[in-house]
């Protein structure tokens, strides 16, 4: 290999805002790889973004760059390519002479010069562009993830070659027959000329830490070059190693072309990894074993720089991070990662799936506003993603965009193309394409998205303007839900006809709504492929206002700095903290209940986590266990995650959270199994533990020695302790010998007589009896309907779906319900009006079925004094003062407010216990409010 002329360092730069061309001399310099953004150039923007971070440096316009370079004389005339990773679009000049226009948003651009260079000092100008883009670009230019940022981020090098030179290598693997097949594409003089193949494999560690020593090593065969095009079959042997996500095994392909009498005239080292990922019925395979995907969605947030890093070493931190909390695939959202990434991905064994940076209607020619230069753009795109990042082994699949509209017929042939240019990768027509109407294309290897039908879900949450809403968000807590009938019903039409009526819809499109036609069909949709759920989860939680000091790059959070604001405009500064835990741990449980769902369905292959980060963009959903940097918000640790997201994940089946003493408690015991170790001889063990009494264990023993994706372990019937209090149990499961192991919360309840209920100072409005009981200077239950509670906000007991300020906007435009926008409860669980339902500071299952059975009271125009016993939390944007339950003084009496239906709560054993609790609080001396109303404002309060 030649010497590499590295062209990082000091640049003179110019930004050219109108774009009115280079006015010389140049009027700064910036340090490249970089943004103009991230080395501050150019003016402050004095615009603050609400609904994203803002880019304090950001600049649209024409970036120009120039430098010299020195060309040693054993370099002269060598045919040379100048190579710029992860830019945007660029035209260059070398001495003045144009080289052309390269446009792609993904992968590297080369600007070849045939004739070489002199020897001597030569000039290179490059004017970047961020405006003039092919495509919108999707999360590659959106300030909602990684800015739209002007630059060049990765290298910048002029690499030179001799005589002849191998153009393009890429790589077939053959897992089965334990061999590659070699497709290299040379130039130049090839007379007499062979190519040398050999290959080593290596492991992380070794590649982290420089070491070489081989795992297994295939020696070098020759081949004699016969022509510019070579197909080379290159067996690795029976001891060969292969990748997976579990087992990542790589090899170093050495490549040498030489002349005859050993003369080098061109070499290249390319990674790989043999491996065989491919759809098997309903299963994704990797190597001929069921694998499951447990997958993120990234948009390339990097809130320290505005970019995506080009450095392998901080991939590996990234993925590792994602890896440690039992992630195995990512999902790019409408871009497509640095090589770097793929790289790392490698390295770990994370399946990677990039997407064309499309998120729109793809059209045909008979289309009026059909646009044949951007689909042209895109498809190209396509093929250069392929051809620059195919060799990677964890390049397992691609997706042709986002929630994309239109022709059906040519995104078949779009696929089509893709297949029978490169079928080293699975692919899909796009993820969620069609939404209501999803269709499988003849051409897509897997299905991704959200429904089947308008009813047939396989996700637990939904915005309210793609209702139906999820089973995490309507359905009484319990563990027995999975998606297996949604995906394959049992019972189903079985119209093989599918006439279609076209009609136009609305749909959500990003951030704001859109009017598209959509083909209604009597046809039930049965998939015969891996079906993978789209961007799962999205449960929402409160700012953490300590992460904004973490932003000392360009990129500022001024959203979190205004959020913050109005919440202490509302008086209520000091709960933020707070509110923050209260709704994350909440977040987490539902989490914990959307991933379960999808491990308990035999029919999905996997699943798409929006996110485990939070997303800094598109209103700022803040929906991660982590935050936009990676970082744990200390809600839950990765061992913790892993319980429940792994290659390995316990499932207890159970009806419900909540039980009365002495009922027996009935858990079916599953396993969802993707490790190549037999589990035969071990022995699952349970335990159910009061406090730190345990009140039944046992084991069975594993005798099964198949190692199903899918496996039942055995039924456990427990009889429930006779308790005098509330009290939690915990049941927790574990394999003998592994770390796999389980445990859930589940409530035991005292039965309270109905003769304590039957004279209670219970009132559903300040009636004449309820006022006459105050006057007197006693106490009042008032639990309002809450029907007829006209200032509050409906009861909802998961957290809000992704953000409340984007999904509140989409459904006004759709004239839609809004969201309900509610992020929980915090709770003085100190408080004595809980004495005898004893809770945590967050919402957890006895508190279902009283939230979902009420409102909460807006309190914001009463004194910051009034503090509810039970708050829920509002969002950022509303920061409402809501009161579940508050207390106070009316004239001599004394009053508990809520707006909840009292009818429903005494047909629950929880909700009966809760009401026991309140009414004991009232017989006690310790039910003095201070907080003091008259009967009209309180009246007015709940009825005005």
């Amino acid at each position: 290999m030649l010497p590499i002329i590295n062209l990082q360092g000091v640049w003179r730069m110019q930004l050219d805002e109108n774009k009115l061309g280079i006015n010389t001399p140049y009027d700064d310099t910036i340090t490249m790889p970089d943004t103009t953004s991230h080395a501050r150039k150019g003016k402050r923007n004095e615009l603050v973004e609400v609904g994203a971070l803002t880019d304090e440096y950001a600049f649209e316009g024409w970036l120009w760059l120039e430098r010299e370079f020195e060309v040693p004389e054993e370099l002269e005339g060598k045919y040379c390519c100048l190579h710029l990773e992860r830019t945007r679009v660029t035209t260059v000049w070398v001495d003045d002479i144009p080289l052309g226009t390269c446009n792609s948003l993904n992968t590297p651009h080369e600007y070849v010069l045939n004739e070489g260079l002199s020897a001597g000092t030569h000039t290179v100008r490059i004017k970047v562009d961020n405006t003039s883009y092919p495509t919108k670009g999707g999360h590659m230019t959106s300030k909602d993830t990684q800015t739209n940022w002007n630059g060049i981020t990765g290298k910048l090098e002029l690499k030179f070659s001799n005589e002849a030179r191998m153009r393009d290598v890429q790589i077939y693997t053959d897992a089965m027959h334990k061999s590659i097949t070699l497709s290299v594409k040379l130039d130049g003089e090839l007379q007499n000329t062979q190519i040398a193949v050999s290959a080593q494999s290596f492991t992380i560690d070794q590649q982290c830490s420089g070491l070489e020593e081989a795992v297994h090593e295939v020696g070098e065969r020759l081949y004699p070059v016969d022509h510019n095009e070579m197909s080379i079959s290159y067996a690795l042997g029976d001891k060969a190693l292969l990748w997976s996500d579990d087992a990542p095994h790589l090899y170093k392909i050495a490549l040498t072309l030489r002349e005859e009498c050993g003369r080098i005239i061109d070499d290249r080292d390319i990674v790989i990894g043999l491996r065989d990922f491919k759809a098997s019925g309903d299963k994704f395979t990797i190597n001929n074993r069921p694998t499951f995907l447990r997958g993120k969605h990234d948009g390339l947030i990097f809130p320290l720089t505005g970019y995506a890093p080009t450095d392998v070493n901080e991939w590996v931190r990234i993925l590792s991070i994602s890896k440690s909390y039992g992630i195995n695939h990512y999902r790019f959202h409408t871009c497509c990662p640095p090589e770097a990434a793929f790289a790392a991905a490698d390295m770990l064994g994370i399946y990677m799936e990039p997407e064309l940076p499309f998120w729109g209607t793809i059209t045909d020619e008979s289309d009026a506003n059909h646009n044949q230069a951007e689909q042209d753009y895109l498809i190209e795109e396509g093929f250069a993603i392929l051809r620059s990042f195919g060799n990677h082994p964890s390049f397992v699949m691609m997706s042709l965009g986002n929630e994309l509209w239109g022709s059906k017929e040519k995104l078949s042939a779009i696929l089509k193309d893709y297949k029978a240019y490169d079928q080293r990768h699975l692919y899909t027509q796009g993820s969620n394409n069609f939404q209501f109407t999803p269709v499988i294309l003849e051409e897509e290897d897997f299905f991704s998205g959200v429904r089947f039908s308008h009813d047939r879900l396989i996700r637990g949450s939904y915005a309210m303007c793609d209702a139906p809403l999820g089973h995490v968000q309507t359905d009484l807590p319990g563990t027995m839900k999975d998606y297996d009938e949604h995906i394959h019903p049992q019972q189903h039409t079985g119209l093989e006809d599918s006439h279609s009526q076209e009609q136009e819809i609305q749909i959500q499109y990003g951030t704001v709504s859109k009017t598209v036609k959509a083909s209604a069909t009597d046809k039930e949709l049965i998939p015969h492929l891996p079906v993978v759920s789209h961007e799962i989860g999205q449960y929402a939680m409160y700012p953490d206002f300590a992460e904004i000091e973490k932003y000392t790059g360009s990129i500022k959070a001024h959203n979190f700095e205004i959020f913050r604001e109005r919440l202490q405009a509302k008086g209520m500064g000091h709960l933020a903290e707070a509110f923050f835990r209260a709704s994350g741990q909440l977040a987490v449980d539902c989490y914990k209940e959307e991933l379960e769902a999808a491990f308990r369905s035999e029919r999905l292959a996997g699943f798409q986590l929006l996110d485990l980060q939070d997303f800094s963009g598109q209103g700022t959903a803040l929906v991660g266990i982590l935050d936009a940097f990676m970082d744990s918000k200390g809600l839950i640790s990765a061992e913790e995650w892993r319980t429940f997201c792994s290659d390995a994940v316990l499932l207890a089946r159970f009806e419900k959270y909540n039980y009365a003493a002495r009922e027996t408690f009935n858990a079916s015991v599953e396993l969802s199994y993707y490790r190549q170790v037999p589990l035969k001889g071990e022995t699952l063990r349970w335990e159910c533990t009061l406090g730190n009494r345990v009140i039944s264990e046992g084991g069975q023993l594993i005798t099964e020695d198949h190692m199903k994706p899918y496996q039942k372990l055995g039924n456990i019937h427990v009889t429930l302790p006779n308790v005098d209090n509330m009290s939690q149990v915990s049941f927790k499961l574990s394999i003998s010998n592994t770390d796999i192991y389980k445990s859930y919360n589940i409530w035991v309840h005292p039965e309270q007589e109905d003769r304590q209920f039957a004279d209670a100072p219970v009132f559903k409005e300040l009636t004449d009896a309820a006022l006459q009981r105050l006057e007197e200077g006693g106490s009042v239950l008032l639990l309002a309907s809450p029907g007829q509670v006209t200032n509050a906000i409906e009861g909802l007991y998961s957290t809000d779906f992704w953000c409340y300020p984007m999904f509140r906007s989409i459904s006004e435009s759709m004239n839609k319900p809004v969201p309900v926008g509610t992020l929980g409860l915090l709770i003085q669980n100190d408080h004595p009006a809980l004495q005898h339902f004893p809770s945590e500071t967050h919402s957890t299952y006895p508190w279902w079925n009283i939230v979902t059975y009420s409102s909460s009271i807006i309190l914001d125009d009463l004194p910051s004094d009034l503090q509810p016993i039970v708050q829920t939390i509002d969002n950022f944007e509303r920061n409402h003062k809501l009161g579940l339950l508050f207390e106070c003084k009316v004239g001599n009496g004394q009053v508990l407010v809520g707006a909840l239906d009292y009818d429903q709560l005494l047909g629950q054993i929880e909700g009966r216990q809760f009401i026991h609790s309140l009414l004991q609080y009232m017989e006690s001396d310790n039910f003095e409010p201070t907080y003091e109303m008259t009967s009209s404002e309180l009246d007015q309060l709940l009825f005005k």
